[in-house]
């Protein structure tokens, strides 16, 4: 069976255009919704989805009306193969997961998908370690300077209790053991 999933950004936007192509290819029924694709939580694509079997075919116009980046398409994508079924695009006949050739592009689009997230990675990485270099302070502001940290110490070695110095900062007492206990 063939479904099809029409979708337009905004209410002034008219789904007819796509409704009659989806019709034209033999589409059973048209799931339809009126929301950006920018919106994670799309009701219609969620339940063209969910309607899915084994043989199927979810049919759209463009891809662009499925997904705005390679990485998104490629999750529904995977979404779709999982349910035994196939995608198709009628202005993207290579977006065809029904036909050998359609697998292969979309098998080299996720190999493509993935280098890119790990040179992302990478260059996050490198970013990380450069900002180290500089500097650059990451996690968590310290609760304490270096100066209040050396006091507590000398408190807590004068006899103080941590749970009043504790107070006398106004910190938790893990706080003062952290500055206490050596690293």
């Amino acid at each position: 069976m063939k479904l099809g999933y029409a979708r337009v950004s905004t209410d002034d936007q008219s789904l007819e255009v796509q409704q009659d192509r989806l019709a034209a290819v033999g589409c059973e029924r048209v799931f339809e919704e009126k929301i950006s694709g920018a919106v994670r939580g799309r009701p219609a694509l969620e339940k063209v989805i969910e309607h899915l079997r084994k043989d199927d075919v979810l049919v759209v116009t463009r891809l662009d009306r499925l997904a705005r980046s390679t990485i998104e398409l490629l999750r529904i994508a995977e979404r779709i193969i999982e349910k035994e079924a196939g995608l198709q695009s009628l202005d993207e006949p290579w977006a065809d997961t029904t036909s050998p050739s359609g697998v292969m592009i979309m098998t080299v689009f996720a190999g493509i998908a993935q280098f890119e997230r790990s040179l992302i990675l990478s260059r996050t990485d490198e970013g990380r370690k450069a900002a180290m270099k500089r500097g650059v302070a990451f996690g968590r502001p310290k609760k304490m300077r270096p100066d209040q940290a050396e006091l507590a110490r000398q408190l807590v070695s004068e006899g103080k209790s941590v749970s009043a110095v504790a107070r006398t900062f106004n910190v938790h007492p893990a706080t003062i053991y952290r500055c206490i206990e050596p690293k």
